[in-house]
């Protein structure tokens, strides 16, 4: 009975020895894994999907030339990041010419990379004929007579017919977006993005119903997303669109529109942001986001954004080592805090 206490005594004095050895040894900066090691760069739509129509270019090609150079950005400017593209060609991701599939393959593609960020490059569109259109309006009236009636009942009447002026409807609709997933609409997250529910804007959700919102795996994801993706989306989208309104272009904020989804923001498994580099269908701002300087001003904000993402994440890691401290007590580690969204006050 002496012996056993003895050795049960001595386990637990090795315990508290060992417990104490792995509090008060401080985590080496080495034996982390980086904060950002792998970005997945997705350009949307391609093949015989061409996403939204312009008057001279097509979302698809659009964003592949932006997706290609914010890759060869990412990889000169942010040593040791690995960046991964879903497509390199004019080809639906993945191949083949199914659009559901391709959309799986993305996140599918991206998840099993066991990327740290997914960053999707899209263009929007305001849903009505790029560019604008030719309509008629009544600018006044002119006054005629006329008979009517028959017999002894003919009679004179005066009658008014319109005057129409046809004129031109331009295409307004312009500005940055950038979109995360509002997984729970019904918490905190309702109150930090913009849930616009104006007209216009591209169809970014899931149309196809890849994903049934109300399913017990839509619900799951939810839930995980909301605990370690959340907060990381929301601070990169408005590092994003804080970004671009310093580049001098209009930010129409960070946001989900409605309820539908968008698959690759929901199945995968990282922090992820859909941005909306422009509308090709504003003449103006099509020609700019086409252009080489258009597209290198837009591969500098993102990834201006992308270095400050960067660092925010290494300060949370550097605080969380240095909880472990001598003499630290440390609470335990937040949640990267979002910046501000850009206000609707940047619109035009």
């Amino acid at each position: 009975m002496t012996k056993r206490v003895y050795f049960v005594s001595l386990l637990l004095v090795s315990l508290i020895a060992l417990a104490a050895f792995t509090v008060h040894d401080p985590v080496s900066p080495q034996q982390q894994k980086p904060a950002l090691s792998t970005i997945i760069i997705d350009a949307g739509h391609g093949g015989v999907d061409p996403g939204a129509l312009g008057q001279h270019s097509t979302e698809a090609e659009i964003a592949l030339s932006v997706a290609m150079k914010l890759g060869k950005a990412i990889e000169k400017e942010m040593p040791g990041v690995k960046v991964i593209y879903t497509r390199t060609t004019d080809v639906l991701a993945g191949g083949g010419t199914n659009i559901q599939q391709s959309l799986r393959y993305r996140a599918t593609m991206a998840n099993e990379a066991k990327g740290d960020l997914f960053v999707s490059i899209h263009c929007n569109a305001a849903g009505v004929k790029a560019g604008g259109w030719y309509a008629k309006r009544v600018i006044g009236h002119k006054t005629r007579t006329v008979m009517v009636g028959k017999g002894k009942k003919k009679k004179k009447k005066t009658i008014k017919d319109p005057i129409y002026e046809t004129y031109y409807v331009k295409n307004w609709q312009h500005g940055t977006e950038t979109y995360i997933w509002a997984a729970d609409r019904g918490g905190f997250k309702s109150d930090a993005i913009n849930l616009s529910q104006e007209e216009g804007g591209e169809n970014v959700e899931d149309s196809t119903n890849i994903l049934d919102l109300n399913s017990p795996e839509a619900r799951i994801r939810a839930q995980l997303y909301e605990k370690k993706y959340f907060a990381k989306s929301l601070m990169l989208a408005n590092y994003i669109e804080e970004e671009f309104v310093k580049g001098g272009r209009v930010s129409r904020g960070v946001k989900q529109r409605n309820e539908k989804g968008i698959w690759v923001l929901q199945a995968t498994g990282m922090p992820s942001v859909l941005v909306e580099t422009g509308f090709v269908t504003h003449t103006e701002e099509e020609q700019y986001i086409m252009s080489e300087k258009g597209q290198e001003e837009i591969v500098n904000s993102v990834l201006a954004s992308l270095i400050r993402y960067k660092a925010a994440l290494e300060g949370k890691q550097h605080q969380a080592s240095g909880q472990n401290a001598p003499g630290n007590t440390g609470n335990q580690e937040q949640q990267p805090q979002p910046a501000a969204i850009p206000k609707d006050a940047n619109r035009k």
